[in-house]
């Protein structure tokens, strides 16, 4: 099925300025098809409800629109509890920074939980960032797939780690690559 250009048609009216005469030209407004696609798709994807309790299965079309909403609903779920978890993270630790002992062996405790706890919220703060590319991915219709085979990742890895970008093959290329470098 080839898509083609939708084509608006709109009336332009112009004054001729040397005689002062209205004029009425047409002009054309292309409207990529691809917008009013993704309009529809957008339209379609809002319609579709899943249970709470529906989990994608093996034998559906792989990434239908459930399969995306599931995702969706999951991703950003866990965004919202991450961002959640660290809010409280650092609104309790701004309150033990009130309570500075006297003691050196205290304050270096302290201080080595603090750099612990930061560590972790570092951490989430990029699994945040990857979440959100994750949905973008969904967005784009290119979630699920390989960034670097285009093939499909798989219902069971989406599963356990719903922000994966590579098959396990590619995965563990892009491991080994990194290995590499870091020993140079």
């Amino acid at each position: 099925m080839a898509k083609t250009n939708k084509v608006k048609k709109k009336v332009v009216k112009a004054k001729n300025k040397t005689a002062g005469k209205t004029k009425i030209k047409t002009a054309a407004k292309i409207i990529p098809v691809k917008t009013t696609v993704a309009k529809a798709k957008d339209t379609i994807k809002s319609l579709i409800k899943i249970s709470k309790t529906y989990i994608p299965k093996d034998t559906e079309k792989y990434m239908c629109e459930k399969h995306k909403v599931f995702f969706r609903m999951k991703l950003q779920e866990w965004r919202k509890d991450l961002v959640r978890a660290n809010n409280e993270a650092l609104y309790n630790g701004s309150l033990d920074d009130n309570s500075i002992s006297a003691d050196i062996v205290d304050q270096a405790s302290s201080y080595t939980d603090k750099n612990v706890e930061m560590k972790a919220i570092n951490r989430q703060i990029k699994l945040i960032s990857e979440i959100d590319k994750a949905l973008a991915r969904i967005r784009e219709d290119t979630y699920g797939y390989c960034l670097d085979t285009a093939e499909p990742i798989g219902l069971k890895r989406l599963m356990a780690r719903p922000v994966a970008k590579y098959t396990i093959a590619a995965q563990e290329k892009h491991e080994k690559d990194e290995k590499v470098h870091a020993d140079d």
